[in-house]
């Protein structure tokens, strides 16, 4: 199936998942300090809700922790006082974005991001969204746990780059665009969303905006401008898990 977007040639039939699922296994991905996601049947006196035990429909329960588990997209809710709803707050789904790779580099003992880095990569342009891979691109980043490790993350000034040129979608392979631990700074997610004041929101804080982390883009998929589809479940919450899609454009 195809389709003519901006007057750009889009094969449907092609997606490229660049998600990472959710399991209740070793191989599921885990930051934050918390233990995989469970998902099991549910139980009563005497009837399970799993085919294999006798009854008619396997009956899961599903408990998991959308930052923690894997693929995940938010909204500013994540560090506002006041309750924000991705669900609310994510309106459209289609995106044109820039796909890149970046090897952070070393300062002061951390792996960071910076702004010429990112600059350098979008060459100019500005696109709705941008879609960081960080190299190397270990195929670990899809079972790893990330708790502990300080993993690489963006400079703010990274983040007001990002922010001054435009793009509303920040996606990455990391756990958290900012340092794991930083004393509650977040400099990175306040510095995209142009948040100033956690407790009550500024003008121009970016409601519209969404930061998408612990993603996974093959080796196998190219550098360049792709139609995004960014698919989130319906949650009333700050996050959901998602499902970011990509298509080539011809």
């Amino acid at each position: 199936m195809k389709a003519t977007i901006n007057n750009f040639n889009i094969d449907l039939s092609k997606p490229i998942d660049i998600s990472l699922p959710l399991s209740n296994t070793a191989a599921n991905p885990i930051a934050w300090y918390i233990e995989k996601p469970v998902i099991e049947p549910v139980t009563f006196e005497n009837w399970t809700g799993k085919v294999s035990e006798g009854s008619a429909t396997n009956f899961n329960n599903i408990f998991f922790n959308p930052h923690g588990h894997g693929t995940h997209t938010e909204c500013l809710g994540h560090i506002t006082n006041e309750f924000y709803s991705i669900n609310q707050c994510l309106k459209q789904f289609f995106f044109m974005a820039e796909l890149v790779s970046i090897s952070p580099e070393e300062r002061n003992g951390d792996f960071v991001i910076t702004k010429k880095q990112i600059e350098n990569s979008l060459n100019g342009k500005t696109p709705e969204a941008i879609i960081i891979r960080t190299l190397p691109n270990i195929s670990e980043k899809k079972s790893k746990n990330y708790s502990h490790t300080n993993p690489p993350y963006l400079l703010e000034e990274s983040a007001i780059y990002i922010r001054e040129i435009g793009i509303k979608h920040l996606l990455i392979d990391l756990p958290s665009v900012d340092r794991e631990e930083d004393e509650g700074k977040l400099l990175a997610h306040k510095a995209f969303w142009n948040v100033k004041n956690t407790t009550i929101l500024n003008d121009h804080a970016r409601l519209d905006c969404t930061i998408t982390e612990l993603i996974y883009v093959h080796d196998s998929v190219s550098e360049g401008t792709y139609l995004l589809n960014l698919q989130i479940a319906s949650f009333e919450n700050d996050a959901s898990p998602s499902k970011p899609v990509l298509y080539a454009i011809h």
